[in-house]
Formats: structure tokens, sequence, C-alpha cells
């Protein structure tokens, strides 16, 4: 396998124009899945997320993503995307943002920034190519009802995995698989359509940058009903009653948008599920018998 230095190296002088030396690489904490360093250079500073065992395709995923963030009408920052490789050695560069702290407005900036983002639409549910959730294979297909995405594509797919992986009893399935065949009972079809979401929003997926604000980084992005971006955020922590206030401020939700927080998390706990183990066994089957299941 190449050198890392080396072929970072290359990958920025392609992009760059110049021969770039990397003068130093410092581990950045954070990251449970990729390694993520600051990358000081001699044309300046960037980030740069490695794995050695990376799955194909998960740094061009990204990358994608990212692009699609950046091309929306958020008012908050995204990091652009400077090199990206996914042969081994598999890594992806990124322009760097200095850290700092919140400015007073922070948490209005970013309900409102996410309002503008999920303005942001499309004719169908899915996006441009298949990514991940962490380490978890997201599949996207294009489809033209949110039920049917939801259940298929999103708590279908993590429950296959569940039961393969054998996180999951057979009466467990089961209960989760009626939960999955009635969601029509509870999801309607948002009359605002598709909307471009970062798709895996929890507090370690927000940065603060140096001037105060908000940034987005690591996104799962996708188009979806806006609502699952408010469940994630709400399983975790790490979001003040400012930030919906004034996402509702500025894009109106549902009156019963809060009903359908639970379905919303139900995804990301199978997917935690998946990745960390049974630890997460009990949360999952919690949401199900919240819902009658």
């Amino acid at each position: 396998m190449p050198e890392l230095r080396a072929v970072v190296e290359a990958a920025l002088g392609r992009t760059l124009g110049r021969t770039v030396r990397v003068l130093r690489r410092v581990p950045l904490g954070g990251g449970s899945i990729n390694r993520t360093e600051h990358l000081d250079t001699d044309v300046g500073a960037f980030v740069l997320k490695w794995n050695p065992d990376a799955p194909a395709g998960m740094f061009q995923a990204e990358a994608d993503g990212l692009a699609a963030l950046r091309a929306s009408q958020t008012s908050l920052a995204i990091p652009a995307v400077v090199a990206c490789q996914d042969t081994a050695p598999a890594f992806i560069v990124l322009e760097y943002l200095p850290p700092g702290q919140a400015a007073g407005d922070f948490d209005e900036r970013l309900g409102q920034g996410l309002a503008a983002l999920h303005r942001t639409t499309s004719d169908r549910y899915g996006f441009a190519r298949d990514n991940f959730c962490g380490a978890t294979p997201q599949p996207n297909p294009w489809m033209d009802r949110w039920v049917d995405f939801y259940g298929q594509a999103r708590l279908g797919h993590q429950l296959q995995l569940a039961v393969t992986g054998a996180r999951l009893s057979p009466d467990d399935a089961r209960r989760i698989e009626r939960l999955i065949a009635r969601l029509g009972t509870w999801l309607p079809e948002p009359a605002e359509g598709p909307a471009l979401i970062h798709g895996d929003l929890w507090a370690g997926n927000l940065h603060v940058m140096s001037n105060g604000g908000p940034a987005l980084i690591d996104p799962a992005a996708h188009f979806a009903h806006r609502e699952a971006e408010l469940g994630m955020m709400r399983l975790f922590g790490g979001f003040s009653p400012r930030v919906f206030a004034a996402y509702d401020d500025a894009f109106p939700l549902d009156a019963g948008w809060r009903e359908r927080v639970g379905l919303y998390q139900l995804y990301h706990l199978l997917n935690h599920l998946n990745l960390f183990g049974r630890g997460y066994h009990s949360q999952v089957m919690e949401v199900a018998g919240r819902y009658g299941v």
C-alpha cells in the first residue's frame, strides 16, 4: 500500500496545482469510525480523515453529501472537500474550519440554517447515491412515497441487518415488522415534499467555528421528511429548545411532529444496535412498545 503522506501530498498537489508538502499531522478526537487529523502543510491547514479498512465508496459518499449541503441555500457552514480517494489508503481532505466559542445567537442561527437547508427539495425521496450512516451502508433508492422509503430503505434495511447479525430475536423482529406495516397510521406524506437533510445530526456532527457560528460535518445526506432530522437531534440531546423554536419560526412544523419523534429515532437506535451491540436493544423495543407493537 502506498504511504499515506505521499498519496495525500500528491492528491493535494493535483487539486491545488502545485507541489504540496505535509509538515505535521496531529490527531483530532471525536471520531469512532475513521481516524481524523489536523493537517499542517506548506500551503495551509486542512482536516484529514482516513481509514485503512474503509468500506468501498465511504469517503466519496461523504464528499457527495457535503457537496449537496453546500449547494443548498443554508446559511450553515459546510466544509469544502479538497481531495478524496476511495482506494487504499482511503481518505478525504477537508477545508479546515478553526474552532471557537458559540456566539450568543448560535442556537437561533442553527435553527434558521437548518430550516433553509430543509427547503431544498426534490421530486422524490432518496439520494443520487447510496451512502453511510456511521459505518452502516445506507441505501437511497429514489421513491415517490415517504412511508415506502422510510419503511423499506430505513427501518426495513436496519431490521434485516439486525436479524442477520442476531441482534433481535424472532419475536422482536416480528414486532418491528408489524410497526413497519403500520407506518402509514402515523406518518403523513409531507405536504412540503422531500427535504434535503443532514441525516445524522447529533451534537458530535455540529461544529462551532471561530466566528461563533454553526457548521455541519459528517453527513448522511438524503431527501426525506424533514421531521426525521429533528428526531435524531432529540435522541442524544445537545440541542437547546431555542434551536427548535428558531426552526419552527423559520419553517413552521406540523402540530403533531413530536408524536412522530420516536418513529424517527427508531432508525438510529436500530443502527446503533447493529453497530455497537445489545446495549441498545431495550431502547429499540421501548420505542416499538410506545407505538403499540
